[in-house]
């Protein structure tokens, strides 16, 4: 019981979290990162197949998960030396060396709903009313080409279309991707 009052209020705190990074990112309050200079937060994805995630930023801290499919997205949201605190689409947060770390845009297909047979359609042009080019299942992972005017092309194993920014976990709202 005790720990499942722990995840949700995890959970709860990294929803939190989230939503208001998203605030700050729409008004415009994003800093730079005080290494890289870049935006703080920012999605990269993860370079490597095997990445070590660590509760602090140096090699003395313990290993709390270890990720093992390369480009999947994350979220930096602060960095310290050599060191990138991330989030995944999960809400799971931890420290990363920066070296594993990709500026490869990538995302992972949404869900609306909790309901797991949902498939979501990508589309031709972006465009609802243009042809489905496939069905994706959530959890798809794919690779950002484009963003812009609220539509990502998206393209994958055995896919290659467009898809509503909302259901996609590694692109911000409204943000335009080159």
């Amino acid at each position: 019981m005790m720990a499942r009052a722990v995840f949700w209020r995890s959970a709860m705190l990294a929803v939190v979290g989230l939503l208001s990074l998203c605030a700050a990112r729409a008004a415009g309050d994003i800093t730079t990162g005080s290494v890289s200079g870049l935006a703080v937060p920012r999605f990269v994805s993860l370079k490597a197949d095997r990445v070590n995630v660590r509760r602090g930023p140096d090699m003395g801290n313990e290993v709390t998960w270890v990720y093992t499919r390369a480009g999947l997205p994350v979220e930096i949201t602060a960095e310290y030396d050599i060191w990138r605190r991330i989030r995944d689409w999960e809400g799971a947060e931890g420290w990363v060396h920066h070296s594993l770390l990709s500026g490869r845009r990538t995302a992972v297909v949404t869900a609306k709903s909790k309901t797991p047979e949902e498939l979501i359609p990508i589309y031709e042009r972006a465009d609802a009313g243009s042809d489905v080019a496939a069905r994706l299942q959530p959890g798809v992972l794919g690779t950002i080409k484009r963003c812009s005017e609220g539509w990502c092309r998206i393209v994958g194993e055995g896919f290659d279309g467009w898809i509503p920014e909302e259901r996609l976990w590694g692109v911000y709202p409204n943000e335009d991707v080159e």
